[in-house]
């Protein structure tokens, strides 16, 4: 079975049993370019929702539409924002159009529900149109980019959630190797002592440093232009609805949001989705490194560094017998790349707007919640798989720094740095410790060495 459905272009027949209309059958037909269906970010067709919803509760307010409307419609809202009807939204997530075809099918699928709900059939738009009254006083000009902060503040919200586990499980390790000396390393070459504990809090501090940035872009996000329309100048808008819709989606969506201070500017600029790709880039990159020192530090068990045993999680290899990979840190780092990537495509975007619209913004805001979401998995994965199970080879850390020619820059105040060269260089040669050629060389004193070549005074001089 089938409704005839019309638009500027002309008349369609779409199935009965859908949710959507004309506009969006279009949108399928003209955009068979991902796969991908708006369905595929439940947090953005939420945050649809509940902009519909509070423009709705607006008009009520106004008494710009009637209460049985209103009433329908915000209960369609609600079962949306509850994950009914998700599978209605069915435009792929790139589009031409700014984001129309997004806002139509939202307001189509929110109208028939709503028109289900009053007692009427699907399609019955003489009733209840998604134009003139589930738009009513919006465009989708100032409801995608709304409905989208509101997308990526939930999706940063569960991000910052995982990185403090992240965080904290660094913290933990960091704690159990407190007193563990082990050799630091610069230009991958043998450099002072340095305890694992400080090297694990090193990790922990990045993660809480990088937390801090992305929340603060994420404090950007609440500031959005719904009541501006089409440019921002808020054509066709009822008098007082962009303060009410705004005063609603805070309520409805329980998210501080505040009206833009400037609405051509926020309807143009993507300055906030910007500063969230470039905060989540940073935390991406050097999250990346974090992984290439896990690596590294577990590299072996005999070839390599050998200094941290990795939790084992499957074999790792299909020819040779007994090998396990490092896999939760390189499946990591494949994600970090990703939103790298992602990145340089949000920029590329951003750039490309003209005058008083970005046309690029569904492409922006898939990226940016396709990057939340998987570093929020990422980290959570890292966390949980990885750095937990994480445990120290105690004996070969201690014989690294035994036999390290870098234990003679701690005799650098007493016998100069030209002596104490020649210490190191002579341990690299022939394999005798700093200590055993410094007690021989009879510069210092045993005592001296004790005190200076203690290991715990090496990784805590002051």
């Amino acid at each position: 079975m089938r409704r005839a459905e019309h638009d500027l272009i002309g008349d369609r027949e779409v199935e009965t049993d859908v949710y959507w209309g004309i506009h969006t059958l279009r949108a399928l037909e003209n955009f068979p370019l991902t796969g991908l269906p708006l369905s595929s970010h439940p947090e953005l067709v939420v945050a649809l929702a509940a902009v519909k919803e509070a423009a709705a509760l607006a008009h009520s307010d106004l008494a710009t539409l009637p209460e049985e409307k209103v009433g329908a419609i915000t209960r369609a809202c609600r079962e949306i924002r509850k994950g009914r009807l998700h599978d209605q939204f069915v435009v792929d997530v790139f589009q031409g159009g700014a984001g129309t075809s997004a806002n139509m099918n939202a307001n189509e699928v929110i109208a028939n529900r709503a028109l289900e709900l009053m007692g009427h059939e699907r399609g019955s738009y003489a009733v209840l149109h998604p134009n003139d009254d589930v738009n009513r006083s919006q465009s989708t000009n100032d409801v995608y980019p709304t409905a989208a902060k509101l997308a990526l503040y939930a999706a940063t919200g569960r991000l910052l959630d995982a990185m403090t586990v992240l965080r904290n499980a660094f913290a933990e390790r960091g704690g159990v190797f407190a007193k563990t000396v082990k050799l630091g390393r610069t230009q991958l070459q043998d450099a002072v002592p340095m305890t694992l504990g400080q090297e694990f809090d090193a990790f922990a501090l990045t993660v809480r440093d990088d937390a801090e940035l992305i929340g603060l872009a994420a404090e950007v996000l609440l500031e959005v232009n719904l009541g501006g329309t089409a440019i921002g100048t808020g054509l066709n808008a009822d008098p007082g609805f962009a303060h009410l819709a705004v005063t609603h989606l805070a309520a409805v969506s329980s998210v501080p949001v505040r009206p833009a201070r400037d609405l051509v500017e926020s309807t143009q600029g993507v300055g906030a989705f910007i500063r969230l790709s470039g905060a989540l880039k940073q935390f991406a990159l050097r999250l990346t490194k974090i992984c290439n020192d896990l690596r590294l530090l577990a590299s072996g068990p005999r070839a390599g560094l050998g200094e941290i045993r990795l939790p084992e999680l499957q074999a790792g290899s299909s020819i040779m017998p007994g090998k396990v990979n490092p896999v939760i840190p390189e499946a990591v780092t494949q994600v970090c790349f990703d939103v790298v990537g992602a990145d340089a495509a949000v920029c590329a975007a951003a750039q490309a707007g003209q005058l008083q619209l970005n046309a690029f913004e569904p492409l922006i805001v898939h990226h940016l919640l396709k990057s939340a979401n998987r570093m929020r998995a990422a980290c959570q994965l890292l966390a949980e798989r990885c750095v937990e199970g994480i445990e120290a080879d105690e004996e070969r850390l201690r014989a690294l720094v035994e036999s390290s020619s870098g234990l003679a820059t701690a005799l650098n105040p007493v016998i100069g740095y030209q002596q104490a060269t020649a210490l190191a260089r002579m341990c690299q040669a022939t394999g005798i410790p700093v200590r055993e050629l410094a007690a021989g060389s009879g510069l210092v004193s045993d005592e001296e060495l004790s005190v200076l070549l203690d290991p715990w005074r090496l990784v805590h001089p002051a």
